[in-house]
């Protein structure tokens, strides 16, 4: 093996960090590494072992030594590739563009289970066989089978009914349209099918990756219901050649008249439909290898029978065949039991009647029997069935002609009597009421196939260039042909013949087939194996689109189909494609079944036209497909015909494949597609939202248009679950606002340190809010402490004008307690922060305690009491929260506050006006609360507060000494309050030294010594204070306004007040007596509602609407 040496290039920078390398230590232009040579025959040599897939540095991992020279270099030894030094941590993550370009050059685009057949079949063989690459060209892996997917039973067995019917100019119009839509379709498919590499799976696959999951499986499945009952369209054709043109006589069911051979014929369709569908499902489940070995015989049957009507067609103009159809007036009459074309014959150079005359008269015999009267006053005529081309009846042929069914059809031109008669005879019928809307529903499927070549990708060489070349050329040659046929037909064959859908009128002969040349017969056999070879591929496609459904797993209980035998035969999904296609054998009809796949096909086109029209006008990144001739305005189009011919075919047939498309769609969407393919309809959600926000303006919404955007903010325990998960049920009560809701959380440290636990945090949240029903967003900020992190999220969260107007968070229920003794001064920053951002505080107290979601209460009342106006929010609260189930049989009382010098009644009157004009129904009650003298408790509380404040100045403690100080003193008096008023709560407080112990310093007492006797004189004054009576007031308030809440709302469910705002100065001891004044009326509220009322039932929301003046 030879080997090479690896040597530095040196340059002046190179060269002088070579000369300071240490002694005893090689430089790097001196390391020389053996490598392996390129032509190598053991791959495997080349990659590196298991051992030396890492190196050590200090401890750390280093990267993947991806890059390294040498395969067998000692341990310990470091070859790196000194061009990539700077990358060397991050082979693992950001891989060298050498390997990349490797991978996708290698990469395969063959779905799974194809290379599993291929190597099945292989073991099978005893053999391996290399793998080969694609080598189909544009021809033969595109072109030829879009030819044999698109040409079918409705070319042969419909297409002449149709002209007949609808008239040469409304077939042209029908088959235009038609091709006009495939082709639009086409170009639509060209430029998602060259945007990138496409896997075979045909137009799920395009639809499902560009416009997501819940669409792909829909269309998915129609595509999948279109494909199955093609398949049985087709099985219905090719009985319908065999008993009709075939061999008539193999019928098992007769009729004895020709009103009731119709349903004769249907029910010898079902017999021989529901075998030669076994027959079929057997020969795909043996190997799909022999279908695809006679699919190049059937092709050469399709295109032998269209040349044979092009020849027949020529040879028509010079030389026409012979096929005399009997006329009875200008009534067409079946030619299948009738021996000459007259009412008399010659037998024996005797005149005797024919079996025409038995057929219309009561004896076949006399002349003098009785018959009927048209039969009587019409003459009987033979005219010529194939006129050709150079006889001109293209003029007569140009008019519609639409019947009802069981009309006769008729010869406009030739003359009759007016009488009557009796229907009952042998004419040629209407078999089914016609139209045009009917025609285009039955003659769609005979355009339909252009997925072929797409569905081919993974055996094409270049499938960027053949599929669109090869699929638009196969259309204009379908497109061709079926033009030219309606032309060729209208003008060679006569309009009674091409109304004849049986071809009673011609002996019961195929009708073009009586013009192909050089035999009716060539055009009968071919017909009938070429549909039996579009029924085997229907059959063979329809389970592995189904399998690709079920593999991708967005359909949960279509699982089980994505099962396959070991060579990678989809078993289950051919199974239920058998019994799908049994029911359209059962319906027996090709005329019924043609309009259903109509439906589930144009339905696919339709989403086809839509992916490639909405990846166009929403210029993503990605969208750069190599076909260049499509835009935007050509996809709409063919969605357009798309719609239309949906609803002008069968409108009934559209809404229910509507109606099924969206139950899958929902159900995808309800199951929870979990698959992310970068699709359009995401990017349109995008999109949407970009535009949405950039309209929406930043500035405070209409009165009109506001609603509650609610924000809130979750406490996480030590294993970072939720404390009080009823805040969301809350929020999730409050849904119909209809606003933005944000669930916001702090984790305390270092954002690289934290990371994962932000992550892990985030999620249960999210579990959470499922579980909630809560929809909305989540957020978690790492800071390093709590306050600046919900200031954070009070600040930031939101975007442009979609923010948050309102903060929900939870009473600080620890702040008596010695281990959460500072739980107040992060509640008390919280609402400063909110208050500074002009937003509204819901605070709950007790939530806890609130009901749940599959809770419901059947009475009670939920209590508000407005103290203050706060904008109108205290009123639409209660509101929004009766429109959920668990408050909805609630009453709402609103409770407002009288001082001794308003009108108490006119005050009610008020409200209860106001109520009205805010459509509002609730009792209103007006609340007097007189003067009273402050109590002995109120005045000594805060006199102690105060007394308190003053001494640990004095003392000249630190700020943090003087928090824990206070916090010492309001346990204290909180403990001696509860024993005052007989508490029972010793288990939740502990007790407390009378007396403040200080830790003194020396600093502390050097500072001490120099003021020992203004200390001294500072202390004497602190005895004989009195207390603020600004304090002593707010104090007093919130003692008596508990009083009376708790007198009122005892009983309600729910207590919505206002809170006060927070203190102005935030700096100092006042912060603390202010927010002590404040705190002790709510936790007088929960104390009397918990202890003295222990039949109370409810729960209190403490709900401070600060100052929302635009609500």
């Amino acid at each position: 093996m030879p080997h090479f040496t690896v040597t530095k290039v040196e340059d002046t920078e190179a060269g002088a960090a070579a000369s300071v390398s240490q002694e005893g230590e090689p430089s790097l232009a001196e390391i020389k590494a053996p490598i392996q040579h390129s032509d190598d025959p053991d791959p495997s040599q080349n990659s590196i072992t298991g051992e030396h897939s890492q190196l050590l540095d200090d401890g750390h991992k280093k990267a993947r030594n991806a890059y390294l020279n040498n395969s067998n270099y000692e341990e310990g030894d470091e070859y790196f590739d000194k061009n990539l030094a700077l990358f060397e941590e991050e082979m693992d993550t950001r891989p060298k563009v050498s390997s990349l370009l490797s991978r996708l050059a290698n990469y395969t685009n063959l779905t799974q289970g194809a290379k599993e057949h291929e190597e099945a079949e292989n073991i099978t063989e005893g053999k391996k066989k290399p793998t080969k690459t694609p080598q189909m060209g544009t021809f033969m892996g595109v072109y030829l089978p879009c030819l044999q997917n698109i040409f079918g039973v409705i070319l042969f067995l419909r297409l002449t009914w149709v002209v007949g019917t609808a008239g040469v100019l409304q077939a042209f119009a029908i088959v235009l349209i038609c091709c006009c839509c495939t082709m639009l379709t086409a170009i639509s498919m060209s430029a998602i099918a060259t945007n990138g590499v496409v896997p075979a799976g045909g137009s799920y696959f395009m639809i499902s990756r560009a416009l997501g999951p819940e669409f792909g499986g829909a269309v998915g499945l129609c595509f999948y219901l279109g494909t199955t009952f093609a398949a049985a369209m087709y099985i219905l054709g090719a009985i319908e050649i065999f008993l009709v043109y075939i061999a008539p006589r193999a019928a098992l069911f007769h009729s004895a008249d020709a009103l009731t051979d119709s349903a004769a014929m249907l029910n010898n369709m079902r017999v021989y439909g529901t075998a030669f569908l076994a027959l079929l499902v057997l020969v795909v489940f043996i190997g799909v290898r022999y279908v695809n070995k006679f699919a190049s015989l059937f092709l050469a049957c399709v295109i032998v029978s269209i040349l044979a009507i092009y020849a027949g067609a020529i040879k028509s103009s010079f030389a026409p065949p012979h096929f005399p159809v009997c006329m009875l007036g200008n009534r067409t009459l079946s030619s299948r039991h009738i021996d000459v074309c007259s009412k008399t014959k010659e037998v024996n150079n005797m005149t005797v009647p024919s079996k025409l005359w038995g057929f219309f008269c009561n004896s076949s015999q006399f002349f003098n029997a009785t018959c009927d009267e048209y039969f009587v006053h019409n003459n009987v005529t033979s005219i010529q069935g194939i006129p050709g081309l150079a006889s001109g009846v293209i003029t007569e042929n140009l008019w519609s002609n639409y019947l009802p069914k069981g009309e006769i059809i008729e010869k406009p031109s030739a003359k009759s009597s007016d009488v009557l008669g009796s229907l009952n005879h042998e004419y040629v019928l209407v078999d089914i009421t016609t139209s045009f809307t009917l025609l285009v529903g039955i003659f769609f499927p005979s355009v339909t196939g252009i997925m072929a070549g797409s569905n081919r990708s993974g055996d094409l060489k270049d499938a960027q260039k053949s599929i669109p070349i090869g699929t638009i050329l196969a259309i204009l040659t379908t497109s061709f042909v079926y033009l030219s046929n309606v032309v060729l037909f209208g003008a060679c064959i006569e309009g009674v013949v091409l109304r004849d859908k049986f071809g009673d009128a011609v002996k019961g002969n195929l009708v073009v087939g009586t013009l192909s040349w050089p035999s009716p017969w060539v055009i009968v056999i071919g017909s009938f194996f070429s549909t039996c070879g579009a029924g085997l591929q229907s059959l063979t496609g329809a389970p592995r689109l189904l399998q690709a459904i079920a593999k991708d797993n967005i359909i949960p209980f279509l699982r089980v189909f994505g099962h396959s035998k070991a060579n990678g035969e989809p078993t289950w999904a051919l199974l239920l494609t058998a019994a799908i296609a049994e029911l359209g054998i059962l319906i027996a009809s090709l005329d019924l079944v043609a309009p259903i796949l109509s439906m589930f096909f144009l339905m696919c086109y339709l989403f086809v036209n839509l992916a490639c029209a909405l990846q166009t006008l929403l210029r993503t990144p990605n969208w750069r497909p190599r076909f260049r001739y499509y835009h935007w305005a050509l996809s709409f189009m063919g969605m357009s015909i798309c719609l239309a011919l949906m609803f002008i075919s069968s409108w009934y047939y559209a809404i229910v494949a509507m109606v099924i498309a969206g139950m899958i769609y929902k159900y995808i969407e309800y199951q929870g597609a979990e698959k992310e393919w970068g699709d359009g309809i995401r990017g349109l959600s995008l999109s949407a939202a970009r535009f949405a926000l950039l309209r929406l303006e930043e500035g405070p919404p209409h009165t009109k248009n506001w609603r509650p955007q609610l924000l809130v903010l979750l406490k996480l325990d030590e294993d970072l679950h939720v404390k009080h998960p009823r805040l969301l049920t809350f929020a999730s009560q409050l849904k119909a606002g209809k606003g933005l809701t944000i669930v916001g959380s702090v984790i305390v440290g270092n954002f690289l340190e934290n990371y994962g636990e932000a992550l892990a945090a985030e999620q249960t949240i999210k579990h959470l809010m499922e579980a909630e029903k809560v929809k909305g967003f989540s957020q978690l900020v790492v800071a390093a402490k709590l306050r600046e992190g919900i200031s954070h999220l009070i600040q930031s969260c939101g975007l442009g004008g979609m923010k948050h107007n309102t903060v929900v968070m939870g009473w600080p229920n620890g702040w008596r307690q010695s281990e959460d003794a500072r739980a107040w001064k992060t509640f008390i920053g919280t609402v400063r922060v909110t208050t500074a951002a002009h937003l509204a505080l819901l605070v709950a107290k007790n939530i806890s305690f609130f009901p749940s979601n599959v809770e419901q209460f059947s009475e009670g009342n939920i209590d508000v009491w407005w103290i203050v106006h706060d904008g109108g929010m205290l009123m639409l609260l209660p509101f929004l929260l009766k429109q959920h189930k668990v408050w909805r049989k609630c009453s709402i009382r609103i409770f407002t506050v009288a001082q001794l010098e308003d009108n108490s009644i006119q005050m009610k009157k008020d409200l209860a006006t106001f109520l009205y004009h805010l459509r509002i129904e609730a009792e209103v009650e007006v609340v007097e609360m007189h003067d009273s003298d402050i109590s002995a408790y109120t005045y000594e509380r805060t006199l102690m507060m105060e007394q308190r404040s003053q001494m640990l100045r004095h003392m000249r403690l630190s700020k943090t000494e003087r928090d824990r100080e206070a916090q010492l003193v309001k346990d204290r008096n909180s403990m001696l309050r509860l024993t005052s008023i007989g508490s029972d709560e010793d288990d939740e407080t502990e007790t407390y030294q009378e007396k403040v112990h200080m830790t003194w310093t020396k600093d502390k007492y050097m500072a001490s010594r120099g003021q020992k006797a203004k200390s001294m004189e500072g202390f004497q004054d602190l005895l004989n204070m009195r207390p603020d009576q600004s304090n002593v007031r707010r104090m007093h308030t919130a003692v008596k306004l508990n009083e009376v809440i708790v007198n009122k709302s005892h009983e309600a469910k729910l207590v919505l007040l206002n809170m006060p705002g927070p203190p102005r100065n935030p700096e100092g001891d006042e912060n603390c007596i202010l927010s002590e004044s404040r705190i002790a009326g709510r936790e007088n509220l929960k104390c009397v509602l918990d202890e003295t009322l222990s039949n109370y039932k409810g729960h209190c929301l403490c709900l401070p609407l600060l100052r929302r003046e635009d609500c």
